[in-house]
């Protein structure tokens, strides 16, 4: 078969000499491009003769998808899988496979990491003092005693709220699926609208579905208390861009920290929260760690190999 990798993942040459050889020992060609491309010319030139294509949250449409006739196997290097067209996947029985789990860690990490930036404004003290600024009689706050809301507790949100426990916070959680593991260390389920009304800290962490598109709108939103900050590492639209800046430019929520959003960064010189005050803005980085790449690429090539000798695990589709 003829596997293409085709975008880089962070496959360094090391890593790639052991992948080649891996597959052509077991007889299979395998091609690697180390750019990323996203136009849709350029994908289909790439994958048009694949067996197996590696890609991760680069969108594959149909109009690209159905330009590839050989095409059995995805293994996407990525745990969503909304910019990939499962009904064309599932109509041409391509099977889709993901990375889940690979950055538990580097995501619940970073919105931990979020919360306390917001809470103790180190960005914008970072700022003040270099422009020459002092302290100015500036106060934080703590995480101790605080209530967070975890909206979704997947590993990720599950991960989030047992971090946070150990700062001392109290965890309510709201999921489709209620886990008693968690609830046995105390995390207690509560309805969306119960939890966004109690919360300080609210963090999202919930797939990007139909049901879940603009999950925190203006009407939500407004049920927050005004001292809640809103942490959002989810997926971008799940979150209504513009009610969130709409609410923090009228302080009905005290602050906001956003790794993701409707689009992949650059953000456009206009994109609300830019100019949204007490809004931190990162251009999706919560899963980029080095320890995370390193189990990613493991985990896709493992895919690859589980479905090479008639497997399927991490099976999406």
């Amino acid at each position: 078969m003829k596997i293409v990798a085709v975008e880089s993942i962070g496959i360094d040459a090391v890593k790639l000499k052991q992948i080649s050889k891996t597959f052509l020992d077991l007889g299979h060609e395998f091609v690697f491009y180390s750019d990323r491309q996203e136009d849709e010319n350029t994908l289909v030139d790439r994958m048009k003769d694949a067996d197996i294509v590696i890609v991760s949250n680069i969108k594959l449409s149909e109009n690209v998808l159905s330009k590839c006739p050989k095409l059995k196997m995805l293994s996407i290097a990525f745990t969503g899988v909304d910019h990939i067209d499962l009904e064309y996947c599932k109509k041409a029985n391509i099977v889709v496979c993901n990375a889940s789990g690979y950055a538990t860690d580097a995501v619940s990490e970073l919105t931990v990491g979020l919360i306390i930036d917001l809470y103790r404004n180190i960005t914008f003290l970072d700022n003040k003092t270099r422009q020459g600024g002092s302290r100015n009689n500036f106060l934080g706050r703590q995480l101790r005693d605080k209530v967070v809301g975890i909206v979704g507790t997947g590993a990720i949100g599950s991960r989030t709220a047992l971090l946070l426990q150990q700062f001392g916070c109290k965890v309510l959680a709201w999921s489709r699926t209620e886990k008693t593991e968690l609830k046995e260390k105390g995390i207690q389920y509560v309805s969306l609208e119960e939890l966004l009304s109690q919360s300080d800290i609210i963090s999202l962490h919930v797939p990007l579905t139909e049901e879940t598109q603009n999950l925190i709108n203006k009407k939500r939103l407004a049920m927050c208390k005004s001292s809640a900050v809103l942490i959002n590492t989810a997926r971008g639209k799940v979150v209504d861009i513009d009610a969130l800046a709409e609410a923090l430019e009228k302080k009905h929520l005290a602050g906001a920290a956003v790794d993701v959003f409707e689009a992949e960064p650059p953000l456009m010189r206009n994109h609300p929260l830019l100019s949204a005050p007490n809004c931190l803005v990162v251009p999706h980085i919560g899963f980029a760690t080095i320890e995370s790449f390193e189990k990613r690429i493991d985990i896709v090539i493992n895919n690859i190999l589980a479905y090479l000798q008639g497997k399927v695990i991490n099976k999406i589709l």
